[in-house]
């Protein structure tokens, strides 16, 4: 309409224009909304959190059925509900939301706090190689290295993809409602229609790429990839951390649960911890060698 209104003249310029503009303010208003709720991002967060209740209640079903919970169990399941609840909640619905456009990336947190015990060299306890609940000086030096590896590679890779997409959404979330409005605004006063008309045709491209990319949803898998290698490092030391032996989860079972959740093979997590300890050795010893040369 705006590009019809500025190819010639004639009495029906005017109900051209004021449609065009009429048109163009109406997007303005949707796209805001549609940028403001983020649907994409929406549906992959109530899809986290589906499978997340799910398999919370498949946990406590487990407890129920091994038999005689006990009040710390209870507590447990608790912290759990209102922890998922409070990372989580109801969007629309609950008059509650997740911020779209933080300032930082952070990964998502649905658990409750680790009750870490001290970390405090001088009560480490010793480990011999003999029966203590699967323990051993290797596993937790296996243990020690698997959290590296997290915090050195996925944990950062996550970060730094995290971030791009939050200001690639950002970007397009601001852009397409601003081409808009301009459009709406062209089209009154422009006189030839070209304003409006390629400004209405960038606003379509920014937001195909908005919402056709879906954006909003890979930041948000982003969120929750970060989190549950976050999780894996708290739960590996909070296991290396209890001094009771007794305590921990067994420790073969414990170094077979990690290597599952990673996608591996018990052989090829131990595989990535020897890999990872000798890179990080040569690494230190060009550092000193480095330093002494300079």
């Amino acid at each position: 309409m705006a590009g019809v209104a500025g190819s010639y003249d004639g009495a029906p310029v005017l109900a051209l224009k004021l449609s065009s503009a009429l048109l163009f303010s109406a997007a303005t208003g949707m796209l805001l909304a549609t940028n403001k709720i983020q649907p994409s991002q929406l549906a992959e967060e109530q899809r986290n959190t589906a499978r997340l209740f799910k398999q919370l209640q498949t946990q406590i079903q487990t407890e129920i059925a091994i038999g005689n919970p006990s009040e710390g169990d209870v507590r447990d399941a608790i912290e759990k509900v209102l922890a998922l609840d409070k990372a989580y909640p109801l969007p629309l619905l609950g008059g509650a939301m997740l911020e779209k456009f933080p300032a930082k990336f952070e990964a998502a947190r649905w658990w409750p706090e680790s009750r870490l015990s001290s970390n405090d060299e001088d009560k480490i306890m010793e480990i011999k190689n003999n029966n203590n609940n699967g323990w051993n000086v290797e596993l937790e030096e296996e243990m020690r290295e698997v959290i590296e590896v997290l915090k050195r590679k996925d944990m950062e890779d996550y970060e730094r993809l995290g971030n791009i997409a939050l200001k690639k959404n950002k970007g397009f979330a601001v852009s397409a409602p601003l081409l808009t409005g301009i459009a709406a605004l062209g089209s009154v006063f422009s006189g030839d229609g070209l304003v409006p008309a390629l400004a209405g045709a960038l606003a379509t491209v920014v937001n195909a790429f908005e919402h056709g990319g879906q954006v909003g949803m890979v930041f948000e898998m982003y969120r929750t990839c970060g989190g549950f290698f976050q999780l894996l490092e708290e739960t590996i030391e909070t296991e290396i951390e209890e001094k009771d032996l007794d305590k921990r989860e067994n420790g073969e079972l414990f170094e077979m649960k990690m290597a599952l959740q990673l996608g591996r093979s018990v052989s090829q997590l131990r595989e990535l911890a020897t890999k990872s300890a000798s890179c990080r050795i040569e690494g230190r010893e060009i550092h000193e060698f480095a330093s002494k040369l300079f």
